[in-house]
């Protein structure tokens, strides 16, 4: 049975897979548009467009996730556990103190998110903060501050980069060989391969959403362990993930874009007996398997 140290250095090796997959992927793609179009500047420019959306999105990361998730600060006096759990585990872990701040919601929930250690913000909902002991809520902002110290939202920024680049080039290729211009000679044994281009460009776009999705599913193991390893007490934050997925209801405000950086579902936890295609599409790994991981269950 793995220990807490195995799993975490596991997930970090799936991890490193999942974007080396990616950078596979991104470059059989910019092979197939640099044949297509017998010219590497349009796919210079996808690639120029994908890295700076993505880079200002990473830059503003903090303030646009709080904004679209109605977030508000949380002071000391007003939410003292949260305070003062964040502020002991963030120095056991020699981390500056984040930024926190809470948003009014019943499902207990919660996110990290900024740049860099020194731009951290961490956000719970007032839901998960009123029904949480202090070990379970120990647990939560543990599992939190490792995706901190991970450096995970430039990691799924890297992710979404790639995926971006990938969705805009399969795009132009698309569109190119719809309107038939550009192209390279059609005939003879160009038209299989145009065939099996045409065919790979239009899967990649889903392949890259399922690579996206896996490394956001790898992240989130990554930051059980790693949280669990700073509290010396996996119990805690199998009993707060245990609440979590007993919970149903969905956010008030759930959004798409930023799912995948809460601890759990927004839209409420999945059911753990959905099907493989339910948890392949997934942005988080089922809670049943995660307090699992976290206890050392088979």
């Amino acid at each position: 049975m793995p220990s807490l140290y195995e799993e975490r250095s596991a997930n970090v090796r799936r991890t490193i897979l999942l974007i080396t997959l990616f950078l596979v992927l991104v470059i059989g793609i910019g092979y197939l548009i640099a044949w297509y179009f017998n010219n590497s500047l349009i796919l210079y420019v996808a690639v120029l467009l994908a890295v700076l959306t993505n880079i200002y999105a990473y830059w503003a990361s903090d303030k646009l996730v709080l904004s679209m998730n109605r977030a508000r600060p949380a002071s000391r006096e007003e939410f003292f556990d949260f305070y003062t759990v964040t502020e002991n585990l963030a120095i056991a872990d020699g981390l500056p103190m984040p930024k926190l701040y809470v948003i009014d919601d019943p499902q207990p929930n919660a996110f990290a998110t900024g740049r860099n250690e020194t731009h951290a913000v961490l956000c719970a909902t007032t839901g998960l903060l009123s029904m949480m002991t202090r070990s379970e809520l120990e647990g939560v902002v543990a599992h939190e501050l490792s995706h901190v110290k991970n450096h995970d939202m430039l990691v799924m920024t890297i992710a979404v980069v790639l995926a971006g680049f990938i969705a805009i080039a399969a795009n132009l290729f698309l569109r190119a060989s719809y309107f038939g211009g550009g192209g390279r000679n059609r005939e003879g044994g160009n038209a299989l391969v145009l065939v099996l281009a045409l065919v790979g460009v239009v899967l990649a776009p889903i392949a890259a959403q399922l690579i996206q999705l896996a490394i956001s599913r790898r992240r989130e193991y990554l930051a059980d362990a790693s949280g669990a390893l700073l509290t010396r007490y996996p119990e805690g934050l199998a009993a707060a993930l245990q609440k979590i997925g007993a919970y149903g209801a969905p956010m008030r405000h759930a959004n798409l874009q930023t799912a995948h950086i809460f601890i759990s579902n927004p839209f409420g936890p999945a059911d753990a007996s959905g099907s493989w295609l339910t948890r392949l599409f997934s942005t988080h790994p089922p809670i049943p398997d995660r307090i699992r991981a976290l206890l050392g269950h088979t």
